[in-house]
């Protein structure tokens, strides 16, 4: 493979980008990122359901899962100190993923019947450790991608991480089922995360990963006073949370509007839904990261915006035309599609907002922001379908998307190619 596809800094050709290690790095590390996240969430809850674990308990359980909302805690710490071993980024990834590998592994030597609280203490330390890896991932991935490179990196990395969920999702309960037992399952799977140690030793090292902060108190602190300092900083954190705010509305009650407003099965929400949906969302983040090569930040994210929000109202036609496989098979398609395009763009746009000093702080931070609408719609998705009934709700949600794509157009010279923050950041070096 290539590891040079075009001059650094210049504008790659569509599919050219995908043909280098550092591609390929993000692919692997990608899949690592994703591996542990089922196992301490569905594929876990199917372990207890399995063991006969009672209902209270396996609530609990879900708690599990808190580390990934409060990341950005520590992500300074791993901004500040640098392992012995293979630098900043590459050697947390080894640290965090050999961890991984035991954890993963002491969950295979356990009963959730006979010790439920060990359980639960260790699919935590799980969880805590695989917040981590993401946040070294996500740093490693903004600091070692060339600019041109980022929509591709962005689209490579989902197809890992989806892949990855595949593999401890419904593989794992495929293997644990049929072949291996639970506790078979989780040593394999444990085992699996030598995939990410391998590339982690062998990938390559960022071109400009930047100087680590030199306190504890800094690296806590500069990239917050870095980013602030910015024209715009405040603006630019609410298109973080405007972008993607209609995709999340109309997401966060389609399993349930499928059902229940369109009057489909169950069995059909999970072969359609879901298996098409991912496949969409993984199609949808590779065409968007090889067409980002050439279109470029700005015109990508307003194109995949205008999409990923038209396609919204797709659902509203479901909803009123009623139970329609043509028109249901279409909408997710479509929606799933463009949805992947979106996020391509987005992360690629997180990547360029971070100064590499501070990528695993600054990209926790914004990733966080980013979540914010995907976590607290749900209720208001709930009573707003109660209240105006789910075809208004769902061209409601394409009305939700306008005001980020207006901030878009109003901040389209800060994320115009020639004013990317890499190129401000270099001058303001020199």
């Amino acid at each position: 493979m290539s590891d040079n596809p075009s001059p650094k800094g210049a504008r790659a050709p569509y599919l050219e980008v995908f043909g280098n290690r550092r591609i390929l790095a993000v692919l692997l590390l990608g899949f690592s990122s994703g591996l542990p996240l089922a196992l301490t969430a569905g594929t876990l809850q199917a372990w207890l359901a399995v063991e006969s674990v009672d209902i209270k308990t396996i609530g609990l359980f879900t708690l599990a899962g808190q580390p990934y909302a409060y990341k950005f805690l520590w992500a300074p710490l791993m901004d500040r100190y640098v392992p012995p071993f293979l630098g900043r980024r590459r050697g947390w990834l080894v640290v965090t993923q050999v961890a991984l590998l035991a954890a993963i592994a002491l969950m295979g030597t356990l009963s959730p019947r006979e010790s439920p609280w060990l359980m639960g203490g260790v699919a935590l330390a799980v969880a805590f450790l695989s917040a981590s890896q993401d946040i070294v991932f996500d740093a490693y991935r903004t600091d070692v991608l060339r600019e041109p490179e980022r929509g591709a990196g962005a689209a490579i990395s989902v197809l890992g991480y989806r892949i990855a969920m595949l593999v401890s999702g419904g593989l794992a309960l495929v293997l644990a089922d049929q072949l291996l037992g639970w506790s078979g399952m989780y040593f394999l799977m444990a085992g699996l995360m030598a995939v990410g140690m391998v590339t982690a030793w062998f990938a390559p090292e960022p071109e400009e990963a930047g100087r680590a902060p030199g306190t504890l108190a800094a690296a806590y602190s500069e990239p917050l006073k870095e980013f602030f300092t910015r024209e715009g900083a405040w603006l630019i954190l609410l298109l973080i949370v405007l972008y993607k705010l209609g995709d999340a509305f109309a997401g966060s009650l389609t399993t349930a509007f499928l059902i229940q407003g369109a009057g489909f099965s169950a069995t059909d929400v999970g072969a359609i839904n879901k298996a098409l949906g991912l496949a969409a969302t993984i199609g949808g983040a590779l065409l968007g990261g090889a067409w980002m090569a050439g279109l470029g930040l700005f015109r990508a994210l307003m194109l995949f915006g205008i999409l990923q929000a038209v396609t919204n109202l797709g659902f509203m036609l479901l909803a009123m035309a009623g139970k329609s496989y043509p028109l249901m098979i279409a909408a997710i398609a479509a929606e799933n599609l463009c949805g992947g395009m979106g996020t391509a763009a987005f992360v690629a746009l997180l990547m360029t907002l971070c100064d590499h000093r501070y990528s695993a702080t600054q990209y926790a931070l914004l990733s966080a922001l980013a979540a914010v609408g995907r976590v607290y719609v749900g209720p208001v998705s709930g009573v707003t379908v109660a209240a105006i009934g789910w075809a208004p709700f769902f061209f409601l949600t394409f009305v939700v998307a306008l005001p980020g794509l207006v901030l878009l157009w109003w901040l389209r010279a800060r994320l115009a190619p020639a004013a990317r923050y890499p190129l401000v950041q270099k001058e303001q070096r020199e």
